[in-house]
């Protein structure tokens, strides 16, 4: 009588927990992404902003400017200033979406370990039913052949 082949009930469930797990990790990375691109565009609005502060400093320094190149010089200052505003909000919006994604991608590996966990216990138990069923067959055949010898 052949052993009977490991079957895992659970596997299906143990399937999708594997796939959110996958899902959960494309999302994390997608997430850091998003971060490493807010952090860039905010490191060059900080330079682009230390560009025009320096043009403007120089080019009050010297005097040279009419009230309304000063005004116009200004105006754009404030509108980089609020660039960079807008770009620190953005970095810490992305900074949260990964810590989010970070503490899902945890609970989907968290489950997912513990459905292999499982799985491999189940295998274990399966394998030791199927080594003391084979024990006892072999008991069996030499108690037989011990009974037939004595005869």
């Amino acid at each position: 009588m052949p052993p009977a082949t490991f079957r895992f009930r659970l596997e299906r469930v143990r399937a999708l927990h594997e796939r959110n797990e996958q899902h959960a990790r494309r999302e994390l990375a997608r997430a850091i992404g998003e971060l490493s691109e807010s952090e860039d565009a905010l490191r060059e609005t900080n330079s682009e902003l230390a560009r025009a502060q320096e043009v403007h400093r120089t080019a009050g320094a010297g005097g040279t400017l009419s009230g309304a190149d000063m005004r116009a010089s200004q105006a754009f200052l404030e509108r980089i200033e609020t660039k960079r505003a807008i770009g620190t909000q953005a970095v810490h919006r992305s900074a949260g979406e990964v810590a989010d994604r970070g503490e899902d991608f945890s609970r989907a590996a968290q489950k997912h370990k513990m459905l292999e966990r499982l799985k491999e216990r189940r295998r274990g138990e399966h394998m030791r039913e199927v080594a003391r069923r084979e024990g006892q067959m072999l008991d069996e055949i030499a108690l037989d052949r011990f009974r037939r010898r004595a005869a």
